[in-house]
């Protein structure tokens, strides 16, 4: 998919750079020696027969033409994950009560969604999404993700699943009168609750 993809980019990219080059009279010989590389490799990059043409040649190409190339990397699909991770799943799911139902990976309710909760668990009526991560980095960031995904993704709470690690405790006692804001109910309590096979009440951070 993300060969495809990378493809079908390039050759859209490809036909933008021909209809510019016309649009304003230029040759292909004209655009390709102020660009600093062959006429036959703009050739074929404009029929979208070059294999890989390099960022940096398009971005050329382009400014030549008066426009700008513009990269920016977008969630979508299921990211790969490493052991650490799985394994922090799987000592989430030993905890949780014979009457809870599991499933990891699961897409947003949207078709056209790309995004994904780590895994959901359904308790007591009620969907919980489940957001894994290993080692804390940008707190805001993880915040805003986790609201979007919480409104988009028909879920009743969240549970952010963090690895017990020195460098995750310090972070989450560094932010606690801020994160106990986002996420109110105490890991110990939202972990009883599903051992019951009961919701956790609202979002909760789990350490394990």
């Amino acid at each position: 998919m993300a060969t495809w993809r990378s493809r079908e980019q390039t050759a859209r990219i490809g036909r933008e750079i021909r209809d510019a080059r016309l649009a304003l009279g230029l040759s292909q010989r004209d655009v390709a020696r102020r660009a600093r590389i062959d006429q036959s490799t703009l050739s074929r990059i404009e029929r979208a027969l070059h294999p890989r043409p390099p960022v940096v040649v398009l971005a050329r190409l382009l400014a030549v033409l008066g426009l700008e190339l513009s990269l920016k990397a977008y969630p979508a699909g299921h990211p790969l994950r490493d052991a650490a991770h799985l394994a922090l799943l799987d000592r989430l799911r030993v905890r949780l009560s014979p009457r809870v139902s599991w499933r990891s990976e699961v897409p947003l309710a949207s078709a056209t969604d790309r995004r994904a909760w780590d895994a959901c668990i359904w308790a007591s009526g009620l969907v919980v999404g489940v957001e894994v991560e290993t080692r804390l980095r940008d707190l805001q960031a993880i915040e805003r993700r986790l609201a979007l995904k919480k409104r988009d993704g028909a879920v009743a709470s969240v549970l952010l699943l963090l690895a017990d690690t020195r460098w995750n405790r310090s972070i989450v006692r560094l932010h606690g009168i801020r994160l106990s804001e986002a996420f109110p109910v105490p890991g110990r309590v939202a972990l009883g609750a599903l051992a019951a096979g009961r919701a956790p009440e609202g979002d909760s951070i789990v350490l394990l």
